[in-house]
């Protein structure tokens, strides 16, 4: 268990902090810039759980992927290169991305089918939701691009992972808006005239 007596340590007063390897490195090194993606999008999703009401089924997943996701901001930070650690790290595993796979799937079997693309807006819960959906996209953009510098490895199932979250939060979004009854839809060229 984590055990935070300090909050503030002046460590960081240099422009530099620390992975779970304590390994130093910058503050805008695309590790940290990967996994502080990672917690403004777990952020947003606290924020649109204040809108779920009476939705218990999505509440209890929306939770799930907070804890889901500290495991992922984890995993992160503490890279399979460079010093070894004395435990076992925490990973994000196949059957992690596998149950958002059955959650989209059950949620999805619900809605009418796609006849446009969905702007972000219906119920607040919706908008939020989507707010999520978009930063999840670039903590998965900042993983993409992690994994492409020399030396660097990052788990495939953390990718995979933020790839089938954004689709959840976009068919959660759906669900907030009356099973996609509420959806607000593109109409290609409205404003043109």
């Amino acid at each position: 268990m984590v055990k935070l007596n300090k909050i503030y340590t002046r460590t960081g007063d240099d422009g530099t902090t620390s992975l779970a390897t304590g390994e130093k490195v910058p503050k805008f090194d695309a590790r940290v810039e990967a996994y502080g993606s990672v917690d403004e999008a777990n952020a947003t999703i606290g924020v649109a759980r204040l809108y779920v009401g009476a939705d218990t089924v999505l509440d209890a997943i929306l939770g799930r992927i907070q804890n889901d996701l500290f495991d992922l901001g984890a995993d992160l930070a503490t890279p399979e290169r460079g010093k070894p650690v004395s435990w076992e790290a925490l990973r994000i595993l196949p059957n992690q991305v596998e149950r958002l796979e059955l959650e989209i799937d059950e949620m999805n079997a619900t809605m009418a089918p796609l006849n446009s693309f969905v702007l972000p807006g219906g119920a607040p819960l919706s908008a939020y939701l989507h707010t999520s959906r978009t930063v999840t996209r670039r903590a998965e953009r900042q993983v993409a691009l992690l994994m492409q510098n020399e030396g660097e490895t990052v788990s495939a199932c953390v990718l995979h992972y933020l790839n089938r979250l954004s689709d959840l939060l976009f068919v959660a979004a759906r669900r907030a808006n009356a099973n996609g009854a509420g959806d607000v839809k593109w109409v290609p060229g409205l404003t043109r005239a």
